[in-house]
């Protein structure tokens, strides 16, 4: 009998360990901390993102175009983990693979999109837009949300609040960089992580 639980003993110790060690790539880098500023990002537009109670946040802009905060990083597979607020009548996203920061729509971005009162919901918040429709579309107006985002070659899986709302094949962006929108209302993110897959 003890030599069973020795080994039982053994065996859940090695398990222990297993679980505890990081696989090869693991490591995530922080691209935006609480209390942290946003030097390490290129403004794109006229937002006025800046640090605000610990947070960055954007509440306005000066002309109509949405603006971003982008990485000067290109990243091709990985995963990106944000925690952030919005206002119901926010309009932002998490913009990935961008073939050009000149130009950043949701046509040369994947964007994961955070929009509860987008006219057309079915790619409001949690969808990929116009390539993964969600519904029903989840919420994230006026609370804390955690967008946990995997990009692998082909694939792309959106989690909102440990649940996938997208999750699609699509081959028309290979790599790039990550842009945080500002398109309307109050928003604010507070940890953005990623790490390469």
């Amino acid at each position: 009998m003890n030599r069973q639980l020795s080994i039982a003993t053994t065996l859940f110790a090695i398990a222990l360990i297993a679980g505890c060690a990081s696989p090869p790539g693991a490591a995530w880098v922080t691209l935006i901390a609480a209390g942290a500023g946003i030097h390490t990002w290129i403004r794109v537009g006229a937002a006025n993102w800046r640090l605000v109670d610990g947070v960055i946040q954007a509440d306005k802009k000066t002309d109509k175009a949405a603006s971003f905060l982008v990485t000067k990083n290109s990243y091709t597979d990985f995963r990106i983990r944000a925690e952030f607020w919005v206002s119901d009548d926010a309009n932002s996203g998490i913009y990935m693979r961008c073939a050009d920061i000149k130009n950043l729509t949701d046509k040369t971005c994947y964007e994961a999109n955070i929009f509860d009162q987008r006219p057309e919901p079915i790619y409001g918040t949690g969808a990929i837009v116009h390539l993964a429709p969600v519904s029903p579309m989840p919420k994230a107006g006026g609370k804390w949300n955690t967008y946990d985002v995997t990009v692998k070659g082909t694939r792309l899986v959106v989690t909102l609040n440990g649940v996938v709302t997208a999750d699609i094949q699509d081959n028309k962006l290979a790599s790039g960089p990550i842009a945080l929108q500002y398109a309307a209302g109050v928003v604010k993110f507070r940890k953005v992580q990623i790490t390469p897959l």
